[in-house]
């Protein structure tokens, strides 16, 4: 089945990239109706650009009630016909207007393993830690701030004499596999939420 998507960025947007590509090479069932970034000066809207997908940038003013800019956004999603809503690097909360309007279908992707390091700057804090194993998250948003249902988790062995930037490095890349693999679990049918909010996957059939 082919899954109608919204990606939210707010920068780059290398994991936009990574899902473009994926899709491009006929190996992820999806569709990006609709790229919405925060900045208009965001280099992913160029990415979006040149791959033909519609975009969206909402101003300063508006983004100046965080609510008000997500009553636009859900209802720019819902018309554009989304049926997830998939965080990638979007740097603001995403608030109850559109949590309501797509329950258990907003994902958000998080640069550590989940519960350690939550928060804009995971891959410095667990850097700064000293940790041996990092990784990356990728999760089912709620109103708790990366606290939704662990939908995936791949860990990554940090290495003797790694600076921050061959971590992020690392980390960047497990990302822009993960992001894709997961977005096609749920493509297949995979991917399911129990009553205590705890994300189960069938196995993927030989």
């Amino acid at each position: 089945m082919t899954i109608r998507i919204g990606v939210l960025i707010s920068g780059n947007g290398t994991n936009l990239q990574a899902i473009i590509d994926r899709i491009a090479a006929g190996a992820l069932d999806a569709q990006i109706a609709l790229v919405v970034s925060s900045r208009s000066s965001a280099y992913g809207l160029k990415r979006a650009e040149a791959a033909g997908l519609q975009t969206l940038t909402l101003s300063e003013e508006i983004y100046a009630d965080p609510l008000v800019a997500d009553e636009v956004i859900a209802k720019e999603l819902v018309q554009h016909g989304v049926e997830y809503v998939v965080m990638a690097g979007y740097m603001r909360k995403v608030h109850e207007i559109i949590l309501g309007a797509y329950p258990n279908h907003v994902i958000n992707l998080h640069p550590a393993l989940l519960p350690s390091f939550p928060g804009a700057h995971a891959i410095q804090d667990a850097y700064d830690r000293g940790v041996k194993i990092t990784g990356v998250t990728v999760h089912f948003a709620n109103s708790d701030y990366d606290a939704g249902p662990i939908i995936a988790q791949r860990a990554l062995a940090v290495e003797e004499g790694w600076s921050v930037e061959d971590l992020e490095k690392h980390v960047h890349e497990i990302e822009h596999q993960l992001y894709p693999d997961v977005l096609q679990m749920i493509a297949d049918g995979r991917v399911s939420v129990d009553a205590d909010r705890h994300v189960h996957i069938v196995p993927k059939k030989n």
